[in-house]
């Protein structure tokens, strides 16, 4: 599922939210509940507040859990996959990136010669 509206807001209700992905509330705590990726913040009177991190991840489990069909279980496991593969990705990057600035370096130091 990809929310189809611009995701403005700083922070988001559970109303707005369940309404977003046209579940109810008690799912949205629910899945909260289940899942370490889901930390909205609480305001003083203890209502959630969504940023659009928060969205993003339930995008994330609705489409694994409701179109998809994994159990939560699964879902979860997915997620940790998915996760280890993001973050090999980025120390790949990460690692290109250095490459190519000592690269530049190596030329820079070959042209002062």
């Amino acid at each position: 599922m990809k929310i189809e509206h611009e995701l403005t807001k700083l922070y988001y209700s559970i109303g707005e939210v369940s309404e977003m992905f046209s579940v109810s509330n008690s799912l949205i705590r629910y899945w909260e509940a289940e899942f370490s990726i889901l930390k909205p913040s609480k305001n003083s009177k203890g209502d959630r507040r969504f940023m659009v991190k928060d969205i993003r991840n339930l995008e994330k489990i609705y489409t694994l859990v409701k179109e998809r069909g994994f159990t939560l279980d699964g879902a979860k496991k997915e997620l940790k996959k998915k996760k280890s593969v993001d973050n090999n990705s980025q120390v790949i990057n990460k690692l290109k990136d250095i490459k190519k600035k000592m690269e530049g370096l190596l030329t820079d130091l070959e042209e002062e010669r």
